[in-house]
């Protein structure tokens, strides 16, 4: 269907001239001698742009543009005037007008002008149809009380502009959690900005997240806009916050105070409207006891706190994910599969899966990946899951025990109880071989493995683990 033009003009001469040029050029046109009446219009039709005069009796088409933009945002609005000056053309912008064009008209110019606007109408939608599309990917899959309750808690917190610090696992979901948020905020076609903190070397932390003015260090050739600026308006996500270094942690907690920074190297103070929603997989409190990291810090970031379990504590959730992932990467990938029998989803789920969904989510794309065409009608089988489980968890078992055990695929009664023993063997080996090229060090080997230390303790206990 050709676009939708309306045109909003007090004068009958240039709605007859640009009605007959705009249905010559393939458009649909509508006409409104008001400002009024233009907004009447633009409620029942909806045009693709809106062509407003400035100058009309009762309401002007200044403000007759504030109404439109209060009601429709992304409404795109061309400015008319035979009597424009720059003053006029500069507030009809700060209003939100997408261009400006004095009268009388030019023929080459009005048609350019609508084929740069329509261009940016469209960008638009295909970004707001890919936001969609990453949403869909980024949603919370499960129905365990744990997950329940993030969800209603998500529900009562992302209206509002509180602080939130999401706590858990590595792989456990909380950039999901952080995503949501934001999608169902205000702020949701705003900015959402992602850092992760410990992927950013100490010295360049601050420039990353503050920016930088030309000059402020050898190879700032130019200005530089830093994260918190870039987010303006919208939602930053600082992931793996507890890695930030303590002076950076300083300025931080300024800019959640004050909500202003200065550039690295300026002096300029710059005022942002910045919702901070931070993450990590470490136990804070136990940092701030060590030394490394602020108390005051942890208290306004630790507005709403949110903790997601890990997946091994929400095993109910484990078939609702697989078969999540499963669709996914079937379609991504071209693939027809059906979902799991029951003995692949009580294999999945007898799995303690120290890296949670993270760990799932990637072997199900091994899963789709590597199924055989044949195969691709059928639900995926315990012998596919048992297969590709035994190809990244347990090919580094020592002897043949754990591979015999998996392999034994037809035997039902037996394989629950083999799956189990291998795994419990391989575990008990795996946990010692990292032990030991760790020195023996509980955190780093809980590092290491990317489970909680305490968890690694429990696990040491319950294998009589000599630890010295």
């Amino acid at each position: 269907m050709s676009r939708l033009v309306l045109i909003i003009d007090d004068e009958e001469p240039i709605q007859r001239s640009l009605t007959g040029v705009l249905k010559d050029e393939g458009y649909r046109v509508a006409v409104a001698s008001s400002g009024a009446a233009g907004i009447e219009v633009l409620r029942s039709l909806r045009p693709d742009v809106v062509m407003l005069d400035i100058w009309m009796p009762e309401m002007d088409g200044l403000e007759t543009l504030r109404r439109i933009k209060a009601e429709w945002p992304e409404q795109l609005v061309v400015m008319m005037s035979g009597h424009g000056t720059i003053d006029t053309a500069v507030k009809a912008t700060k209003l939100g007008a997408f261009d400006f064009i004095e009268k009388p008209l030019s023929l080459e110019r009005l048609l350019v002008l609508l084929q740069n606007a329509f261009s940016v109408q469209d960008l638009a939608r295909e970004n707001q149809a890919l936001r969609r599309q990453v949403n869909r990917n980024r949603v919370l899959v499960g129905e365990s009380p744990a997950m329940k309750h993030i969800k209603e808690l998500i529900e009562r917190v992302a209206p509002t502009t509180g602080s939130v610090l999401i706590t858990g696992e590595n792989g456990t979901g909380k950039e999901v959690v952080a995503h949501t948020i934001h999608s169902l905020s205000p702020r949701f076609n705003k900015p959402f900005i992602e850092v992760n903190c410990a992927a950013i070397p100490e010295e360049l932390i601050e420039s990353e997240l503050f920016g930088h003015e030309k000059g402020a260090f050898t190879g700032a050739t130019q200005l530089r806009r830093g994260k918190f600026d870039l987010a303006h308006g919208g939602t930053l996500f600082l992931d793996e916050i507890g890695d930030m270094s303590l002076k950076t942690q300083a300025k931080i907690l300024r800019i959640l105070q004050e909500q202003k920074f200065e550039r690295v190297g300026g002096s300029q103070t710059i005022s942002v409207d910045v919702r901070v929603v931070a993450a990590t997989n470490k136990d804070l409190k136990a940092e701030i006891q060590r030394g490394n990291f602020r108390e005051d810090l942890f208290y306004r970031l630790n507005v709403i706190p949110f903790v997601v379990a890990p997946l091994r504590e929400r095993k109910e959730d484990i078939p609702l994910l697989a078969n999540h992932f499963l669709k996914e990467f079937s379609a991504t990938h071209g693939r027809s599969l059906q979902g799991f029998s029951n003995e692949a989803l009580s294999a999945l789920t007898s799995y303690p899966w120290l890296g949670n969904v993270r760990e799932l989510k990637n072997l199900i794309e091994r899963i789709v990946i590597l199924t055989a065409a044949s195969e691709e009608v059928q639900p995926v089988s315990a012998a596919c899951v048992f297969r590709h489980m035994k190809d990244e968890v347990f090919a580094v078992r020592a002897g043949e025990e754990a591979a015999i055990a998996l392999d034994n695929e037809e035997s039902s009664s037996g394989a629950g109880k083999n799956l189990r023993d291998a795994r419990h063997e391989f575990e008990k080996d795996f946990i010692i071989k990292t032990l030991k090229e760790q020195d023996w060090n509980i955190s780093r080997t809980a590092q290491v493995l990317g489970i909680e230390r305490s968890y690694l303790h429990r696990k040491i206990k319950s294998y009589g683990i000599e630890t010295e």
